[in-house]
């Protein structure tokens, strides 16, 4: 009985590393797919309804783990015991997914995906309660620079005020919970685990939904379907495995980077050239970003400097 044991403890999540540049550089890379992703679904939103297009994306999400969702597989990982946690994670990333898809089909990608970047601002508030984390005073000033970024690129009173905009921030606070339940699992839950109750509980819940909806669908826009799950799927993963190196209000503000991808495939694909407010409201985002980093390697050397006093023998 000790082999099997042995087993399962070896699919078990290794436990947290703090490196928050290594978590960062996953999350930039995670921005590329998801990018890809939300310029498809705004493609595809001219065609098929919000909710559709959401399940599709789920049900790919799905397919793509049904490795890990089957007994007999040597990849099985359903055992958690946080399914609470879980199922939880499911319905923010189906949350988050369903309301910007909703949102892009009245708004430009650029607009909703800045719209959207107010997640960091989320996640640095819920760290606090949930995660127990310390958020200094430069850091909420840097997180708020940022925010003063994405207003700049909205500027109050355009088009991006329209009622939809509203979805796009739904749609962060839900991405903001799906980032602090990732991180409060990470570490004690094994990332196919976690990526596959996150697929099966869109996918129940969507299934519902669709019904209502449905429109059908042509080879091609089933293809771009696939492409949206696909691609999202990846990101999701990399996120997650992001979360294990940094923590979330550390991480949070290096999403920003997606707009630069949005940007540019909206331009090949819908021909959206970003205007001056865009690029400076683009460019206080990523000096805040860059300034949290900067802040918070400080702060880890001297705690590591205060740590290495305690333990000297001298007094």
């Amino acid at each position: 009985m000790p082999v099997p044991e042995k087993k399962q403890e070896a699919r078990r999540a290794p436990a947290r590393v703090d490196h928050p540049f290594k978590g960062i550089a996953l999350v930039l890379l995670s921005t590329v797919f998801l990018g890809c992703s939300d310029v498809t679904a705004k493609y595809l939103s001219t065609s098929l309804p919000s909710i559709e297009i959401t399940w599709i994306r789920f049900v790919t999400f799905a397919l793509m783990f049904t490795p890990v969702m089957l007994p007999g597989s040597p990849l099985h990982a359903m055992r958690t015991d946080r399914l609470g946690l879980q199922l939880m994670r499911g319905v923010a990333l189906l949350g988050s997914s369903l309301f910007f898809i909703t949102g892009l089909r009245f708004l430009p990608i650029a607009e909703a995906s800045a719209t959207g970047f107010v997640s960091p601002l989320f996640v640095t508030a819920l760290s606090i309660i949930f995660l127990s984390e310390t958020v200094g005073m430069r850091r909420w000033i840097a997180t708020a620079i940022g925010l003063i970024g994405v207003m700049i690129i909205l500027r109050p009173g355009s088009n991006a005020f329209h009622a939809a905009a509203f979805f796009p921030i739904i749609s962060a606070f839900c991405w903001a919970a799906a980032l602090i339940l990732t991180r409060m699992m990470s570490g004690r839950e094994a990332v196919l685990t976690t990526m596959a109750y996150s697929a099966l509980t869109g996918v129940a819940i969507l299934s519902l939904m669709v019904p209502f909806v449905w429109v059908t669908p042509s080879w091609t826009a089933i293809g771009l379907g696939i492409v949206i799950g696909v691609a999202s799927t990846v990101g999701q993963w990399i996120i997650v495995l992001a979360y294990r190196y940094g923590d979330a209000s550390v991480l949070a503000p290096f999403s920003y980077t997606q707009l630069l991808w949005v940007s540019i495939l909206g331009f090949f694909l819908f021909g959206e050239v970003p205007d001056i407010w865009t690029v400076t409201g683009a460019a206080f985002i990523v000096a805040s970003g860059l300034y949290i980093a900067h802040r918070e390697r400080i702060r880890r050397a001297q705690l590591l400097v205060l740590v290495l006093e305690e333990r000297s023998p001298n007094p």
